[in-house]
């Protein structure tokens, strides 16, 4: 599924209750921390940079980086990812389907709250239940098109019911999804509305660690739980996790080097990364990178609606320009294919990139009835928008202007800040999107979001009878190999057609102090190495 700072979704084929498709899971294959030894919980501080203040306490809907870092370590989901987009336990430890419209998860039972309750299948199917009545606004809600309710059958197992065969979702809800104690929101009303700031008598946690103090625009302080079962030793290593607030990446990179932090959360600009990788007391740790940079074109602009002018924009693009200049080399082609070479299963390396061809995109642009003027241009013009406050994608879309005006295609750069261009995009307001998504872990559920015509990232606002048909049956089909057939055929489509311009996926760099070691590395900026098990993991390397 994908996420930015907003992000969402005939059945086919029966199963018997006796031939029921369970997914089961052990406990998740972690990377191997870099440390050579177990330590023990101290009375160290970790303190992490930032560069953006938490907007929601609340992990039904908070969406900002800064916000899922935190209240992630509060509030546990029931499934992690690997760097494949696998599915691997967390608080489930077994997870799958009853039969193709019931599906489970049977979790720990040896998790409590920090106010000592435990957390139990009530909390999970309350969580599921009142983001489904209550509608907040984020990731978790967008999974749940096909989520009827949930039901505790016993206190570790919780069953879902599905309005119609939906072979991701279980996989879904449970990655994007955390869980949050029925005792604490259940009071406070509907969860769409309920801040979570604390103002109550501070936060309940289940995480590692619990929010105990904030300064609005300096730091967010978090005190250890002693009980977190999923580290080992079972108690947090570092006593306290501070996450500060800088203005921008290079401020943070100057307080890594000066010792003022002793890990950067924000992926590195990519022309940082050699020169911190020769920096005496800095590791930085490659990430895998689980989404992708693209450019949707607005359907419902009559120029667009063609296909060939979308094809001629597509041709008008120096990719590899892009990926060597912009990205330093740091990223790689997924062939113009939302499948991407990391989803292994998935990848089909026959739909092949678009080549940059100006002189191609002028006869597509013929072909689409235009005629160039005296100068070579054609009598066309399209506004790209971006964020300002995305540097990478900032500079290639000059690029991307360039390489159009070489195929007499005037493309206009509207750069603009971060909240201006969110609400330009969900009002369609764009002729151009240019933009990145950080994870897209899910094939159908991509698709679903992105192509079908009410999915929340349709961007290219396309209503294909053909894709669309292809995506519901895919959602509907439980077996893998049929699904990734069906996924081909629906990417050949999204190719040829110009749905999407998939520009490349990028693996990702994030810098700690040498001071600390034992990290793991998880894929995408959302979780790298400020996920829960890693920070509970890490310590202070012995003198």
């Amino acid at each position: 599924m994908g996420v930015k700072s907003h992000s969402r979704f005939a059945a086919i084929g029966v199963f018997a209750a006796s031939a029921a498709l369970a997914l089961s899971a052990c406990a998740p294959q972690a990377p191997e921390a870099t440390s050579t030894g177990s330590a023990e919980a101290g009375n160290d501080t970790l303190t992490i940079a930032t560069t953006t203040d938490v907007v929601n306490y609340n992990p039904l809907i908070g969406n900002s980086r800064s916000d899922y870092w935190v209240t992630n370590l509060m509030y546990p989901h029931l499934l992690t990812i690997g760097d494949d987009g696998s599915k691997a336990a967390e608080l489930a430890v077994e997870w799958g389907y009853i039969d193709d419209t019931t599906g489970f998860y049977e979790i720990r039972d040896d998790m409590s709250w920090s106010d000592g309750e435990p957390l139990t299948a009530e909390d999970v199917a309350y969580t599921m239940n009142a983001v489904k009545q209550d509608a907040p606004s984020g990731t978790y809600y967008g999974q749940m098109t096909n989520f009827e309710s949930a039901e505790a059958v016993s206190d570790t197992r919780v069953e879902i019911t599905l309005t119609q065969p939906d072979s991701s979702i279980v996989g879904e809800i449970g990655f994007w999804g955390n869980v949050v104690p029925q005792h604490v929101f259940e009071p406070a009303g509907s969860v769409a509305e309920f801040a979570n700031d604390g103002s109550d008598g501070g936060w309940v946690s289940a995480g590692p660690y619990e929010l105990t103090k904030v300064q609005v625009g300096q730091s967010y302080t978090m005190e250890r739980v002693e009980d977190y079962p999923l580290v080992e030793g079972g108690t947090p290593i570092p006593a306290k996790v501070v996450y500060r607030v800088y203005p921008d990446v290079n401020t943070e990179i100057l307080a890594l080097q000066s010792g003022e932090v002793d890990v950067i959360a924000n992926a590195l600009p990519p022309a940082q990364v050699e020169q911190l990788r020769n920096t005496d007391g800095i590791e930085v740790v490659e990430v895998t990178g689980l989404g992708y940079a693209h450019m949707t074109y607005n359907m419902q602009q009559p120029d667009l609606a063609k296909t060939e002018v979308r094809q001629a924009l597509a041709h008008a693009a120096d990719y590899e320009a892009i990926r060597s200049v912009v990205l330093q080399g740091q990223a790689v082609s997924t062939g113009s294919s939302p499948l991407m070479p990391v989803l292994s299963n998935y990848y089909d390396d026959s739909i092949t990139e678009y080549e940059y061809d100006p002189d191609l995109s002028r006869e597509l642009m013929e072909e689409a009835g235009y005629t160039a003027d005296a100068s070579g241009n054609f009598p066309v013009s399209f506004r790209l928008i971006y964020s300002l406050q995305d540097p990478v994608t900032s500079q290639w879309a000059q690029l991307v202007k360039d390489g159009a005006a070489e195929a007499g295609i005037t493309i206009e750069l509207q750069g603009m800040e971060r909240n201006t261009y969110l609400a330009k995009t969900n009002e369609a307001d764009y002729d151009i999107y240019a933009g990145n998504f950080a994870i897209m872990d899910d094939p159908v559920t991509n698709f679903t979001l992105s192509y079908l015509p009410d999915g929340a990232i349709n961007y290219t606002l396309v209503d294909d009878p053909e894709l669309n048909a292809l995506i519901d049956e895919a959602s509907a089909t439980f077996d893998e190999d049929e699904k990734v057939e069906i996924m081909r055929e629906a990417a050949r489509i999204v190719h040829e057609q110009v749905y999407d311009n998939v520009m490349y996926t990028q693996n990702l760099y994030v810098a700690h102090s040498s001071d600390w070691t034992g990290f793991i590395s998880k894929p995408s900026e959302l979780l790298s190495i400020v996920n829960p098990v890693s920070i509970a993991g890490a310590s202070k390397v012995a003198e």
